[in-house]
């Protein structure tokens, strides 16, 4: 097996894992046996969004060489405005709060931590008897990665890490130095405004606390974890104190646009089962 691999496999495996555990606790049995039940409905109730998410998530993985190029020579050269706002903020946090312990902690939480918090969401929201929290989320993940790409795309800079490396180590990839392998197959060093790592954290974390009434179990554990990522973001080095303010911008914008397009009303007109729509010879409720 060739090391992307090998590090790939063990990040799906504790992520899988993390999964497969959470939903037991958080969702509980009974309920995840009821979302078995009517799995095919409610996806299909949840399709526009879940292909918005496919669309977006394709465009960033064919264009992304592209627009960084467009973005190297045509796009705000943003390096140097951001050093001579915040200076060395990143490099007293490290100098500051450094430990093996707190290394190891954010370098997990940054890598499978996020995954999880990513991931499990679409699973607790699919085995909600309706679907209009699912498609919110979806939709909030979309306009995350687009506006993001967008942003990308304007926004040229590179982190802490490249731009002080005698103040500020790579803590992520001396700690687990296998990530790179992954981190430079999905990312690139220039691509830190905004910072995405928080924008979708802090999404999950809001739509938790918007949902605390169907999951407490999860909001509990949803916003600090949320949170652990966001400060991973700049104690490894990989993000400015600026990308996190852009990143928790983003996030609370997206969240409002995703409950503005998908109209509460909807979840009010959703079936109890989302299968039964159908059946009865009604539509499926379509999102605005």
């Amino acid at each position: 097996m060739s090391p992307f691999l090998s590090v790939l496999s063990s990040v799906v495996a504790w992520v899988g894992a993390m999964l497969a555990a959470a939903s037991v606790a958080v969702i509980g049995p009974a309920r995840l046996r009821e979302t078995w039940d009517g799995l095919r409905g409610r996806i299909w109730d949840a399709r526009r969004a879940v292909a918005l998410v496919c669309v977006v998530l394709l465009a960033s993985a064919v264009g992304r060489q592209a627009l960084l190029d467009v973005s190297r020579l045509f796009g705000i050269q943003a390096t140097a405005l951001i050093y001579g706002l915040e200076g060395g903020f990143v490099a007293w946090v490290q100098a500051t709060f450094a430990s093996p312990a707190l290394t190891a902690y954010f370098s997990r939480v940054y890598v499978y931590g996020y995954a999880f918090l990513v991931a499990f969401p679409a699973i607790a929201y699919l085995a909600l008897p309706r679907t209009a929290d699912l498609r919110r989320l979806l939709v909030a993940y979309a306009l995350n990665y687009g506006i993001g790409l967008v942003l990308y795309t304007l926004v040229f800079a590179h982190g802490p890490r490249n731009v002080m490396p005698d103040m500020v180590t790579p803590l992520l990839f001396t700690n687990q130095p296998d990530v790179i392998l992954l981190a430079s197959e999905v990312n690139q060093n220039s691509n830190v405004f905004p910072s995405l790592h928080t924008s979708l954290s802090v999404t999950v974390g809001t739509f938790a606390v918007l949902t605390r009434d169907e999951y407490p179990l999860w909001t509990a554990v949803a916003v600090p974890l949320s949170l652990s990522v966001v400060i991973a973001t700049m104690y490894l080095g990989i993000h400015w104190l600026t990308d996190v303010v852009a990143g928790f911008a983003l996030a609370f914008g997206c969240v409002a646009i995703a409950y503005h397009l998908v109209d509460p009303r909807d979840a009010a007109a959703e079936p109890s089962d989302a299968g039964e729509g159908r059946r009865s010879g009604s539509e499926p409720a379509a999102e605005d």
